[in-house]
Order: structure tokens, then C-alpha cells, then sequence
């Protein structure tokens, strides 16, 4: 990473209301916290454009609030450009990291694509995000409870693989 050019990492959901907002939340909160917003560039987007242009769901951002995080991003859908201008792009579930790929023109774009749940470390039994959009709220604070994980466990491999100071 050259000392002008910020990292930049997409979170991809499918509808981008529930869970990629929130991961975009979280680990914007995370990198400020810790004094590299300088270094960072954190989006979300979906696969479907189903909601473009909406608010994130209003339960997500009841449930975000209390634990610090203002969900105020615009759902968009995935660009072709993306693939370019994002070094790193975190499916939530199997299905966001194959269509991710089948997305990709490259294979180094395929490469980029990563799934969120390579990076929980806290609940054994979860290996991705589930979509809590059809759950109650315990399907939001869990989401919530595996994005705070998750995006601890992404931003310091991040930095570590990438020197940033």
C-alpha cells in the first residue's frame, strides 16, 4: 500500500439494507477507533438491486444504534468497477462470495472476493452471516454479534499483511 492510496474494502450482502451496511458500520467504527480512517476506505453494496437507493433496514439500525453505529449508507448494487477499485470485497454468505465471483472479468478479481465468515473466530457454529431479514431481533443482534467479531479478526490481518501503521 503506497502512503497516498487508502485500503479499501467492499462489504456485499444480497440486498445491501441488513448485513453489509452494518459490516460497513462496524468496520468504519473499528478503523476510526483505532485512528486509521486516514487509511481506509469502507463501502457496502449488494448483489441484487433490489432496495437501491434506501436507507438500511429500519430494525438494523434500531438494533446498530445502542451499540454505537449510525447505519446511514444508500443501498447500491455491485459494480463492474468495483472490481477494480476495491482491494478487498467480503461476501456475507456463500451465495454473495459465488456470485461475487461469477461477477468477476479476472481472476485477480476473484481473488479479491473473501467471505465474512473466514474471519469469525468467536462463535464456532457460524461459518458466514445469516440474513436476518426474515428473523426477529435476535436475528439482528446476532448478525451484530458476528460483525463485531469478524471485522475485529479483518482489520488486523489487514493490517498486518499490509504494514499499516
Amino acid at each position: 500500500m503506497t502512503a497516498s492510496k487508502k485500503y479499501s474494502v467492499l462489504f456485499v450482502c444480497l440486498g445491501n439494507i441488513c448485513r453489509s451496511p452494518a459490516a460497513q458500520a462496524v468496520m468504519q467504527h473499528m478503523v476510526d477507533e483505532r485512528g486509521l480512517g486516514d487509511r481506509f476506505y469502507i463501502d457496502s453494496a449488494g448483489t441484487g438491486g433490489y432496495h437501491i437507493g434506501d436507507l438500511p433496514d429500519k430494525r438494523m439500525r434500531v438494533h446498530a444504534r445502542p451499540r454505537g453505529y449510525e447505519l446511514t449508507h444508500r443501498a447500491r448494487r455491485v459494480h463492474a468497477s468495483d472490481f477494480e477499485d476495491f482491494d478487498l470485497i467480503v461476501g456475507m454468505d456463500a451465495a454473495n462470495v459465488d456470485d461475487l465471483r461469477y461477477m468477476a472479468a479476472t481472476i485477480e478479481q476473484q481473488d479479491k472476493v473473501v467471505m465474512m465468515g473466514d474471519y469469525i473466530r468467536q462463535y464456532p457454529n457460524y461459518d458466514y452471516v445469516p440474513d436476518p431479514y426474515y428473523e426477529g431481533s435476535e436475528g439482528f443482534e446476532l448478525v451484530l454479534d458476528l460483525l463485531e467479531d469478524s471485522c475485529d479478526n479483518l482489520l488486523n490481518q489487514i493490517i498486518k499483511k499490509n504494514n499499516i501503521a
